[in-house]
């Protein structure tokens, strides 16, 4: 089944990144020749307008042909021919919906999950807190007299406790239902996988307004994942990190059906993750991606014709087959770590 999860995560990606490259050049006049989902030869295909639309066996891919792409065009809506901001927008469509897409997915995700709150929902039987007092209801304060709002701030606050006091001792300052405040000191127990709990659970704060909170939330968790490709990016231009560590279909695919063990809710996480990185991944300045076809177009507004579309079109083809070989020695890399061992 989870074959069935990498394959549908595969389509829907590469066609939110192909659609926004359709919709930019035809919003920008480009003659777009064909819209394929997929590689190899054409399982269906249809025709409207000027532009056909296909389907395709091999869900690793896809396409949106336009006209002088690769190749030099006498005609007027050709992309060769077009003015050079309407060009660098379509290149540039297929990573942000890709982008936009993994922020739309990390909003569902957190508002279906609800947001933790610094109310507690449950105290757990026989746990330091019930022995304690503390009564689902309450409102956390403070934390050892450090004013608290949220839930990851109580959780910070009792990560730090338990990594520095022996037996984790912590005073809290809660609020009732009442609304009478009081202060109630417990301990932390060490639970079966080794992390230290006090025994309460979080209330999860659901309704409108938090739908709207959700995407701002969502955007702050796709920055925070940006900022770790970059960095993981950088690891590989510096040699800090090997291409071995670097993982492929295979890898994905084997991924994916880890995360479809533990729940729905990560396969979505991971599908935004995968999304996010093809997004940026794309944008790098190498030849055969959108990022390289970028950099020629920067180049082309400073030196002119110089740089014929023959020549680009060559070395974008170098980058490709670089590309597919870079991808093949990751994925034997990927069998063997996975398959084989």
């Amino acid at each position: 089944m989870f074959i069935v999860y990498a394959i549908l995560i595969f389509a829907l990606l590469i066609f939110v990144h192909e659609l926004g490259h359709l919709m930019t050049a035809k919003a920008t006049g480009i003659y777009v020749k064909e819209f394929a989902i997929g590689m190899g030869p054409r399982l269906w295909s249809i025709t409207r307008g000027e532009t056909r639309y296909s389907i395709r066996p091999f869900p690793i891919g896809g396409f949106c042909a336009m006209e002088g792409e690769d190749e030099d065009s006498d005609d007027p809506r050709a992309f060769n021919n077009r003015p050079a901001p309407a060009r660098a927008l379509v290149l540039v469509a297929g990573s942000g919906m890709n982008i936009i897409l993994a922020v739309l997915m990390l909003s569902i995700l957190i508002f279906a999950n609800g947001e933790p709150t610094a109310r507690i929902d449950t105290v757990a039987a026989a746990s330091p807190a019930a022995a304690a007092g503390l009564k689902a209801g309450d409102e956390v304060l403070a934390v050892n007299g450090e004013a608290v709002s949220s839930w990851s701030e109580i959780s910070g606050k009792l990560t730090e406790v338990a990594n520095g006091i022996s037996p984790p001792r912590v005073d809290l300052r809660v609020r009732g239902q009442d609304g009478r405040e009081r202060d109630i000191s417990t301990y932390m127990y060490e639970d079966t996988d080794g992390a230290y709990r006090v025994g309460i659970t979080s209330a999860i704060a659901r309704g409108p307004g938090f739908f709207f909170r959700s995407f701002r939330l969502g955007a702050e968790a796709t920055w925070n994942m940006t900022k770790m490709m970059y960095s993981a990016i950088g690891d590989l231009l510096t040699g800090k990190a090997g291409i071995d560590q670097l993982t492929g279909p295979v890898g994905i695919v084997k991924a994916v059906g880890d995360t479809a063990k533990v729940g729905g809710g990560y396969v979505v996480e991971l599908a935004a993750l995968i999304s996010l990185n093809l997004g940026i991944v794309n944008l790098l300045p190498l030849p055969a991606l959108d990022g390289g076809r970028i950099l020629f177009l920067i180049i082309r507004i400073f030196t002119g014709r110089r740089v014929s579309d023959a020549l680009e079109a060559r070395i974008h083809t170098i980058g490709l087959l670089a590309l597919f070989v870079l991808m093949g020695y990751i994925t034997f890399i990927d069998v063997d770590r996975f398959i084989i061992k």
